[in-house]
């Protein structure tokens, strides 16, 4: 059986999450979900088409090179792998709900996305680097 390598995997996880979560984006635009929110003091401005991919893409990425980091210096990569993303994807839930001046829809749809994201880009590394051997 061909082991993909963990970057191998992760960037076509990260691309699959980049797409998944934009369609789901653009369904919830094509639904009526409002895509104005404002963070701080700012006005609210549209999340542009594409926002939510390219904010997969940097994130998730970030999460590709942690499991590059975790099978390269680690014993139980996928374990310490997927305790750190849980947190973190727990964590990301929190910010829509502090956005300002945002309607409820778009915060539900901003969390939904974090969730959407996670579930594909998480499981397929997590099995990978379960197969690291040290």
């Amino acid at each position: 059986m061909l082991r993909r390598p963990v970057w191998q995997v992760g960037a076509l996880a990260v691309v699959a999450g980049a797409v998944l979560t934009e369609a789901f984006a653009l369904a919830a635009r094509g639904l009526g979900v409002s895509m104005l929110a404002a963070t701080g003091d700012q006005e609210p401005a549209e999340i542009p088409v594409g926002g939510f991919a390219t904010a997969v893409l940097v994130c998730a990425t970030v999460g590709v090179l942690l499991a590059l980091v975790l099978a390269r210096f680690t014993r139980r990569p996928a374990r310490i792998f997927a305790a750190t993303t849980g947190v973190l994807t727990a964590l990301s839930l929190v910010p829509p709900f502090l956005t300002t001046d945002t309607a409820t829809s778009t915060q539900l749809v901003l969390a939904v996305a974090h969730l959407v994201a996670a579930a594909v880009v998480v499981p397929p590394l997590t099995r990978r680097l379960a197969l690291v051997r040290r």
